[in-house]
């Protein structure tokens, strides 16, 4: 098996943010007047955060369909938490090895992109930090750029366009999140690989469509030279 392009998620796969992600979920709604916990926010990891929000809203408010304005409300002020954060913590780091397995890959001729799904100021925010600029990454999908989000495959579609990469089969869709692996599944991904020292443990990935999990994304050039020496 060639693989010609890896998408990686971002927070909690290659970006370490000290579970803020959780953190300004909570926050924004708690402004809001609704009340969620770790595990309400775990089962909408990795969606968009206006669908992860609409999601988390619906399920605590009790009736109909929850007006656009208020996502859009509640999004905003998670986005400004976000950013803050991501802008100013001293805890925001890269993950162990995240950017030597960049380099290494690239270095063996494959294109390595970065999906999530945040939006484009988010991604921004975070590139800028951790100085991944187009001398690390070929390129980022944010899901504000897609018509849609996890776990559709509209990131990967997206990424595969801005690499030149045409065959799903050749690419691997690594994350944290069962969002992640269905969006892996949906796209056709070769390679469908979960990391479980983020968001989910292994067994929480488990029972998600996958063909591979790690304990976290310094092990993939291994796991690679493992699948294609498997597939001859």
């Amino acid at each position: 098996m060639n693989i010609d392009l890896v998408v990686f998620d971002m927070a909690g796969t290659t970006v370490h943010d000290g579970d803020a992600v959780h953190a300004c979920l909570q926050a924004a709604l708690s402004s809001a007047g609704v009340k969620v916990d770790r595990d309400d926010v775990n089962a909408v990891m990795g969606l968009a955060k206006p669908a992860a929000i609409r999601s988390l809203l619906e399920l605590r408010s009790g009736y109909g369909p929850i007006a656009a304005e208020r996502v859009s409300s509640v999004h905003e002020d998670f986005l400004g938490r976000m950013l803050a954060h991501y802008r100013l913590d001293p805890g925001i780091r890269e993950t162990a090895g995240a950017t030597r397995v960049f380099r290494e890959l690239r270095a063996r001729g494959i294109k390595v992109a970065l999906d999530t799904g945040f939006s484009r100021r988010v991604v921004d925010a975070i590139l800028e930090r951790l100085c991944w600029g187009h001398d690390v990454v070929d390129a980022t999908v944010a899901s504000d750029e897609v018509a849609r989000g996890r776990p559709f495959p509209d990131l990967v579609y997206r990424a595969m366009v801005l690499t030149g990469v045409s065959d799903p089969r050749h690419v691997a869709k690594v994350g944290d999140t069962p969002a992640d692996l269905e969006e892996g599944q949906a796209a056709g991904c070769g390679l469908v690989v979960g990391v479980t020292d983020g968001s989910h443990t292994r067994n929480e990935l488990l029972r998600w469509p996958h063909t591979h999990l790690i304990d976290n994304v310094g092990q993939f050039p291994a796991l690679l030279d493992g699948a294609v020496a498997v597939a001859g």
